[in-house]
């Protein structure tokens, strides 16, 4: 957090720039940003010091734009920035994270995730196993499937994403 009356390095704010456009690259593939929100979010890199002139060109487009011109644009800018754009399966992955890190600040409820569809996650970590494995497939059938009464399964369910929000990231800009 900065002292009121503290500017940062330009190497930080470049790099902060950086890291937020490749959190934001990954959260667009898992299809978590809207193309309509892109020209916003770009427009707060542009802020924190990260400058190419297709961030330039996306900052000022409005959220009504064609939203093939907003995400070629997007795609154009994480390439000029030198940012690839996340296999969608690894994105996922990582939006797979995010929400066990929502659940472990009390932000979503665990019967919050059982309506999302996060079992069909493609999973590769035994950590991401152990969690989407407590994810029922439906909210109908879920004392059915879970073998577990609610409080139980609550508590594994928030062990699990203990694990996985503790276990390595594997992509570095999510």
């Amino acid at each position: 957090m900065r002292t009121a009356g503290t500017t940062p390095e330009p190497e930080s704010s470049t790099g902060s720039g950086l890291t937020s456009l490749g959190e934001v690259a990954c959260r667009y593939q898992a299809d978590e940003i809207r193309p309509e929100d892109l020209p916003m979010i770009v427009a707060e890199a542009l802020a924190a010091g990260l400058d190419t002139p297709t961030l330039c060109e996306l900052a000022g487009l409005p959220r009504n734009a064609d939203a093939r011109d907003i995400r070629d644009a997007f795609e154009q800018a994480l390439s000029e920035a030198g940012i690839e754009l996340p296999d969608p399966g690894l994105a996922q992955r990582h939006a797979l994270r995010r929400l066990a890190a929502r659940l472990i600040n009390g932000e979503i409820a665990p019967a919050g995730l059982v309506t999302d569809g996060w079992w069909e996650t493609e999973v590769e970590t035994v950590e991401e196993r152990s969690f989407v494995s407590l994810i029922p497939q439906c909210g109908c059938c879920m004392e059915y499937t879970l073998g577990l009464d609610q409080q139980t399964w609550a508590s594994e369910l928030r062990i699990a994403a203990l694990a996985l929000t503790s276990s390595p990231a594997t992509c570095p800009g999510c």
